[in-house]
């Protein structure tokens, strides 16, 4: 009540205002300086067509919505217009002809400070495939990886090394198809709306659970990836040496470790170190402070060191597999012929990533609408093709999903059969 007779409007450093009011009620707002550039995304909103005095001949003003007057055929920018009226009763008198009045021009309201590149006026997913995309994606995710941790964990055989490290790595990419769920609900809540509930959303607890999520699954990802790497690495390497063989207890210290490390770096934006409110994806891109940029930095070292030890330690493994002085299994060189799926899906997520992480740390290259895609497209991308990869695409693994049906009173023939 009382915001139609204010033309401006000052609410510079009031935190408590996160969402505007109903944008009807500024019927003669002309500017306005705010503290969140995403409320100035909906005021922009608000625009005025304003006449000379030579069109309307009186100084006294009335503003009308032009949307219940004006013919849609006079007035093609009919919506959110409001036009100077010299009358106090516009809706007796209105003269039809100022609908396209040359003389009357459109202005928008003026607001500070003016949205910048991390947070520009658009939806949390700002393109229309983005938002099939993301759904398909989580879905996928989320659905392969809890399928892969149903399976093994209810299985009746012995927990080897690589079943216990395959468990870690489906719970990460599960933790990653639950980021991006969150992320696709939030967009379908605030679909055109997203300046009204910008504030609330990226600075209250769902924005850090979900940036939380998001580093803690792709660290911990990168991380049992590495791990799983290493162990078949030393497997096959000392393939004749009995007493160098790992045992489970290697493989739980080896991962207790994993998840102290991968916790801390998910933890640490919370407390102050780089920040997952900057953004409305909720990811760790505040490099204003030296602190958060040797954090962006920490994160992607040790990505980018992580992806060359896979690499290096596959391309032994199919020199050793191809040896024939090397005494291997047709599993290893089975195993060796998947490794330039998984090298070229590892690259094709840590590249783009580690490209604009760094380029963001001086001046970005690339505008947060195209960070979107790479959020989609490419962020995800391991949380996707490891499930089959690693467990789905196996023998073992398809003999224990047989097992489980089997229990359940499915598909028991095959099941006795295999």
């Amino acid at each position: 009540m009382g915001l139609g007779h204010i033309e401006n409007f000052r609410a510079k450093n009031t935190w408590g205002l996160k969402k505007l009011p109903p944008l009807a009620a500024f019927l003669h707002l002309q500017s306005a300086e705010l503290t969140f550039p995403s409320l100035c995304c909906g005021l922009t909103k608000l625009k005025r067509w304003r006449g000379s005095h030579q069109t309307f001949g009186n100084p006294y003003h009335h503003y009308l919505n032009t949307s219940s007057f004006c013919p849609p055929e006079l007035c093609p920018n009919k919506g959110l217009f409001y036009v100077d009226l010299p009358t106090e009763q516009p809706e007796e008198g209105f003269d039809y002809s100022l609908c396209n009045d040359p003389h009357i021009h459109e202005k928008a309201v003026a607001c500070v400070p003016e949205p910048d590149a991390f947070n520009p006026c658009e939806d949390v997913m700002s393109q229309g495939f983005l938002r099939v995309s993301v759904w398909a994606v989580s879905l996928l995710a989320v659905l392969a990886n809890l399928l892969v941790m149903s399976v093994l964990l209810t299985s009746h055989r012995r927990l080897s090394i690589t079943r216990f490290l395959i468990c870690h790595l489906a719970f990460a990419d599960f933790c990653m198809g639950v980021y991006l769920l969150l992320i696709a609900s939030v967009d379908v809540y605030t679909r055109s709306q997203y300046y009204q509930h910008a504030i609330a959303w990226q600075t209250g607890a769902g924005c850090n659970l979900a940036g939380a999520l998001s580093i803690f699954s792709c660290e911990l990802s990168v991380y049992t990836l590495t791990a799983i790497t290493l162990q078949r690495w030393h497997a096959i390497y000392f393939a004749m040496s009995p007493e160098r063989k790992l045992h489970l207890r290697h493989a739980t210290a080896a991962m207790l470790g994993g998840w102290l490390l991968c916790l801390t770096l998910a933890l640490l934006p919370l407390v102050g170190v780089s920040s997952y409110q900057r953004v409305s994806i909720c990811l760790p891109m505040d490099v204003d402070t030296t602190v958060a940029r040797v954090y962006v930095v920490l994160l992607l070292t040790l990505n980018i060191l992580a992806f060359m030890v896979v690499c290096a330690c596959y391309l032994h493994i199919y020199c050793m597999v191809h040896n024939p002085l090397h005494q291997s299994s047709r599993h290893d060189a089975s195993m060796a012929q998947r490794m330039a799926v998984l090298i070229f899906t590892n690259f094709l997520c840590v590249a783009p990533i580690s490209f604009y992480g760094m380029s963001a740390l001086h001046r970005p290259l690339i505008t947060i609408t195209d960070s979107k895609v790479l959020l989609v497209l490419f962020f995800p991308l391991n949380s996707c093709t490891q499930p089959f990869l690693y467990a789905l695409l196996t023998r073992a693994f398809q003999l224990d999903a047989l097992a489980m049906l089997s229990r359940i009173g499915l598909w028991r023939r095959q099941a006795q059969l295999c």
